[in-house]
């Protein structure tokens, strides 16, 4: 059980000139660098927050559909559904129709809501029995909150200031409003997700 990427983003939430700007950094003989730890910066408020920041596609893996009528799905915010399978008694990989159940991408987490007369479909008893595709992220990088850019430009520079693993001969103190701060509001852990994992 768990979530994956399929289709990597295709944007990150800050420019590569925001983050040069960021670290008072002129010319471009490290935009490769800069690029790589922007990404590690995103990758890490991601697993941290559990949510995901730039928009991709993500595929769910569970064993079998919920007891209620509800499906809710994990990393917010949610965009949009691609499709939900699932394999049935016989082994066989379905696809369960939409016409079966709303999308709802505006909650937090966003769900899959059964319509009235609807019913999830018998699953085969098996690991990974239900597969779900969504596309979840923020639509762009003007979408994405001004505590979770500033998380990520410090989180970039303290990559770009360090690049050892070990800070030798300074003493360290987290900033009072540093990183866990900005990120702490945008951690997202609801039970009604995590029971379904």
């Amino acid at each position: 059980m768990g979530v994956r990427i399929v289709t990597q983003p295709t944007e990150e939430p800050l420019s590569l000139d925001e983050v040069k700007a960021h670290l008072r950094v002129d010319g471009a003989e490290e935009d490769a660098l800069l690029s790589h730890y922007l990404q590690a910066a995103r990758l890490t408020a991601e697993r941290q927050c559990w949510r995901q920041i730039a928009k991709a596609t993500l595929e769910w893996s569970i064993d079998c559909f919920p007891a209620d009528e509800c499906l809710f799905i994990p990393r917010p915010p949610l965009i949009s559904i691609t499709s939900i399978k699932y394999v049935d008694p016989n082994a066989d990989t379905q696809t369960f129709d939409p016409v079966n159940y709303y999308v709802d991408p505006l909650g937090e987490p966003g769900r899959v809501v059964l319509k009235s007369g609807s019913a999830w479909p018998v699953t085969n008893l098996q690991p990974g029995s239900v597969l779900v595709r969504y596309e979840a992220g923020y639509a762009d990088a003007a979408s994405v909150p001004a505590d979770l850019k500033t998380a990520l430009l410090l989180l970039v520079g303290h990559l770009y200031e360090n690049r050892e693993a070990v800070l030798a001969g300074a003493a360290a103190n987290e900033l009072p409003f540093g990183v866990d701060a900005l990120l702490t509001p945008h951690r997202f852990r609801d039970v009604r997700v995590t029971d379904q994992l």
